[in-house]
């Protein structure tokens, strides 16, 4: 496989991503993003009150995403990022961008298709009581414990034909690093 220009650690709130990307990102000498440090006031706000994220919330945070995802594998800069895109449409827009339907994303390819980002998808699993108890044991996170249901819900795994490895939360971190670092080989 040619190595992608990003990966993108995700998952649900309290699978590990910040700490895995972190992590990864160190090993491999590339940038790191979380995801969490880029919504806007409104929504960490919203979430703060159990109040879960809609569409039209995370649109406009995935194409602010996508474009610097974009910028930096443009520059030549390899990137981590930690972010939930728990739908599959969420991880096409950090890939392609909003298809033109947000004015954020896409500005720059108005005649034709937007710019790729070469993407793989770190996919960190568990089941919800193993989540669930992590985040119980959380502290200082803007996403309460009790929002973790309808982002089961709301879960679509990633499948073929997209670029993926699924590893799951039982590992140790370090297990989890070395599958990722021997999958980039």
């Amino acid at each position: 496989m040619a190595a992608p220009g990003a990966l993108l650690v995700m998952g649900v709130s309290g699978s590990g991503k910040s700490t895995v990307g972190a992590l990864l990102a160190s090993e491999l000498g590339w940038k790191f993003y979380d995801a969490d440090d880029y919504h806007p006031e409104e929504n960490r706000m919203k979430m703060g009150k159990g109040i879960p994220l809609n569409d039209q919330d995370r649109i406009p945070w995935l194409c602010n995403l996508h474009d610097i995802l974009l910028r930096d594998v443009a520059s030549g800069q390899h990137v981590v990022l930690a972010c939930s895109a728990l739908k599959k449409a969420y991880r096409d827009i950090l890939i392609r961008g909003k298809d033109g339907a947000s004015p954020k994303c896409d500005e720059t390819g108005k005649d034709k298709h937007p710019a790729e980002v070469k993407l793989l998808v770190v996919h960190l699993s568990g089941s919800f009581e193993v989540i669930s108890e992590r985040l119980l044991k959380r502290k200082g996170h803007f996403m309460p414990p009790e929002l973790l249901e309808s982002q089961f819900e709301t879960l679509e795994p990633p499948s073929a034909p997209e670029n993926f490895i699924q590893i799951s939360v039982d590992k140790n971190l370090s297990e989890i690093i070395a599958i990722i670092v021997e999958t980039l080989k």
